[in-house]
C-alpha cells in the first residue's frame, strides 16, 4: 500500500519524543540504533526514505521498562514484549505502539496494532570475539526459525526463502510453538550481562554478526540532533556506524533509497482495538 511518508515520520517523531522523555524521567538508558543512529549522524534526523525508529535498551533497563509499562496501555501507548499473551505477537523484542493509530503488518498471521517504535534489548555476548559469535549463533538459529514462522510469502522474495517459509508454517505448534521458542531465546539472551561483558549488541538486529561489537562502543548514551529533538545514541558513533555500514557517510545508489516495510493498513487517526 502507498504510505504518506512525511505524515508517518512526523507521527514517529512525536512518539520518539514521548519515549525519550519517559526514559529520562525514569533513568532508563537507551540508544538510537541502525538506521535511526545513521539518520542522526548523517542527516540530523530521519534518513529521507526511511519510515521507522529503532532503539536499543541495555537488558537491565529493558527489564525495568517492561515492568513499568510492559503489555499494558499507558498514556496512549502500549509496550508489547515477547511475554505477551497474544498468540500473533511473535517478535523476540519489544514494540511501543500508539493505540490511537492503526497499522497492520504483512506477517503470518497479519499483526493488527498501531504505529510503532522497535525497542530492542541490548545483551552481553561474551568476553572475546569467538565466545560472542558462538553465543550469538546459538540464539540466531532459533531466531531464524521464528522469522520463517512469522513471515508471509511475498513475491519479491526468492523461491528458496518462500519455500522455507511455507515449510516452517507447516510445523505444528505442539512441536515448536512460537511462544516456547520465544521463552527459550529470552533466557539465552540473559546469559551475559551487557554492562559486564567486553562484547555485546543487538542480537536481533538486521546486520547479523556485524551487530556484535565491543560494548565500549555504545559507552555512555550521548545526545544527537534528530530533527527538532535531541536523542541518545552511541558514544562512539563513528565506530558504531562504520562497524555496521562501512563508509556510512556515502549515500547508497538512488535505486536503493527505498523503504523495506510492507503494511496492509495504515491509519494515523483510527485507534486499533486492544
Amino acid at each position: 500500500m502507498e504510505v504518506n511518508q512525511e505524515a508517518l515520520q512526523n507521527h514517529l517523531m512525536h512518539m520518539l519524543k514521548w519515549f525519550h522523555d519517559f526514559c529520562a524521567e525514569n533513568d532508563i538508558r537507551y540508544y538510537a540504533l541502525g538506521g535511526t543512529m545513521l539518520g542522526a549522524a548523517r542527516h540530523s534526523g530521519f534518513i529521507p526514505w526511511d519510515d521507522d525508529i529503532d532503539v536499543g535498551v541495555p537488558r537491565s533497563d529493558y527489564e525495568r521498562l517492561r515492568l513499568l509499562i510492559g503489555n499494558r496501555e499507558y498514556e496512549g501507548y502500549f509496550f508489547e514484549t515477547p511475554d505477551s499473551h497474544s498468540p500473533e505477537y511473535r517478535y523476540p523484542y519489544g514494540k511501543l505502539y500508539d493505540t490511537r493509530t492503526t497499522l497492520t503488518e504483512h506477517t503470518w498471521p497479519a499483526l493488527h496494532r498501531g504505529v510503532f517504535i522497535d525497542v530492542f534489548p541490548l545483551d552481553g555476548l561474551g568476553n572475546d570475539e569467538n565466545e560472542s559469535i558462538q553465543h550469538w549463533s546459538s540464539i540466531v538459529k532459533q531466531s531464524n526459525y521464528l522469522w520463517a514462522r512469522t513471515c508471509a510469502v511475498r513475491k519479491e522474495r526468492s523461491f528458496v526463502k518462500n519455500a522455507a517459509i511455507v515449510v516452517a508454517h507447516l510445523i505444528p505448534r505442539s512441536v515448536a510453538g512460537e511462544k516456547k521458542v520465544l521463552s527459550q531465546m529470552d533466557l539465552k539472551c540473559k546469559t551475559y550481562d551487557f554492562d559486564n561483558c567486553k562484547y555485546g549488541g543487538n542480537v536481533f538486529g538486521n546486520w547479523g554478526a556485524k551487530e556484535i561489537m565491543p560494548s565500549a562502543i555504545m559507552g555512555h548514551p550521548t545526545l544527537y540532533s534528530f530533527g527538532d529533538l535531541k536523542i541518545y545514541g552511541a558514544e562512539r558513533a563513528d565506530e558504531y556506524l562504520t562497524h555496521l555500514y562501512g563508509d556510512w557517510r556515502k549515500l547508497p545508489p538512488v535505486e536503493k533509497r527505498i523503504t523495506h516495510h510492507d503494511y496492509l493498513e495504515l491509519d494515523l487517526n483510527k485507534p486499533y482495538a486492544l
